[in-house]
């Protein structure tokens, strides 16, 4: 039986109370004013003047490569240590992934080998933004400046980081967020495409609407897709951003004790990118090997504790299996822990989570050492 979770929802605000003003008011599906409120607080939160809501995160991925006219021919670098969304939204508009090397210890996007792997057909970055960290953004926008390359954002992750002073997702030509119920705000499912350019935004709202055409009623110009958010939804979403500073400060808090706690232990926690205030999305760390990556997790579990291990490679897996050499991915998939990582997790749990890790990667010290 699970006890503590990796993750769990905070839904103590105004969330039931906007929920069924949506249901009184009968505006459930993909019209009502708790979609325009909720896209418009957002974009005010990340500092972007458009945002437009998607059922979720990954069609979101797919709305803002199709609004870019990424297609077949065109290869998009992806760092191979993410979840698969990432790299399947690429595949979804007949683009070709090409994956890359993360940073041993902020363990992001490495802009070196990306640099390394720009070809005559590569026509956009798609930066990553790690468990709450950041990437290393001036970096990709100066190399996409050279060589005339398009910059996505994928935040999923990242709702609440900032780099230099700046909300992640305000780098690039275009970002995304996910609001699945794991996530630091959720809106059960749910995502934003957010970006700089008014056009660019017009095309993400009319792919998204079923390529619907302006001031004519059903008549349809482009083929569209279904990827709305439902009033519902939104309703959850404005009521999890009113919370959202709290939230953010509380998992702060926790991904302190848990650096406080774990130090001196045989294990490595994520690093911060330059600039980066991270928000600590999931807390993570690395064992020293994958035999006591399995016995931690083994003894949590004893204890009623979830965990999940950390990404596997995408590169690894069976529908784009290559023989690249990214060690740096490897080596965090086979060793990383993602921690119960939600904000309201009592101290005495955390306290708990760490002993059971201290217990079995501190080593022991020799015999003769101690005589």
């Amino acid at each position: 039986m699970i006890r503590i979770p990796v993750y769990q929802p905070d839904l103590s605000g105004n969330e039931r109370r906007y929920v069924l003003e949506c249901l009184e008011s009968t505006w459930v599906s993909s019209k009502g004013h708790f979609i325009q409120d909720f896209e418009a607080t957002f974009a005010k939160f990340v500092g972007a003047p458009h945002a437009s809501s998607a059922c979720n995160g990954t069609v979101a991925l797919h709305l803002a490569l199709l609004a870019l006219g990424i297609g077949p021919g065109d290869e998009v670098l992806v760092p191979s240590f993410t979840y698969v969304a990432s790299v399947n939204a690429i595949q979804y508009v007949g683009a070709t992934p090409v994956f890359c090397d993360s940073l041993p210890d902020t363990w992001q996007l490495d802009p070196a080998d990306v640099e390394r792997r720009i070809t005559s057909r590569t026509r956009a970055i798609m930066a990553v933004h790690l468990y709450g960290g950041a990437c290393d953004m001036p970096r990709y926008v100066e190399l996409c400046e050279r060589h005339s390359l398009k910059l996505v954002e994928d935040c999923a992750e990242a709702i609440g980081t900032r780099l230099n002073d700046r909300h992640v997702g305000t780098f690039g030509d275009i970002a995304t967020f996910s609001f699945f119920g794991n996530k630091t705000i959720t809106t059960g499912e749910g995502g934003m495409v957010v970006c700089n350019d008014h056009e660019l935004n017009a095309r993400v709202r009319h792919l998204r609407g079923q390529g619907l055409a302006e001031n004519r009623e059903y008549w349809h110009d482009i083929i569209g897709y279904n990827y709305r958010m439902t009033n519902i939804c939104a309703a959850m979403g404005l009521a999890q951003l009113e919370r959202i500073d709290d939230i953010l400060l509380r998992k702060s808090n926790l991904a302190s004790a848990y650096h406080s706690l774990l130090k001196g232990c045989n294990v490595s926690l994520q690093e911060a990118t330059k600039g980066e205030i991270s928000s600590h999305w999931m807390v993570t760390v690395l064992a020293p090997d994958k035999n006591q990556r399995d016995r931690v997790r083994a003894a949590l579990r004893e204890h009623g504790i979830e965990t999940r291990p950390a990404f596997h490679p995408v590169h690894t897996m069976p529908m784009y299996f290559t023989e690249a050499q990214l060690p740096v991915a490897q080596d965090l998939g086979a060793r990383g822990i993602n921690l119960p990582s939600w904000h309201n997790l009592p101290m005495r749990e955390v306290e708990n989570i760490c002993k059971v890790i201290i217990d079995i990667c501190t080593p022991t010290a020799p015999a003769d050492s101690m005589s």
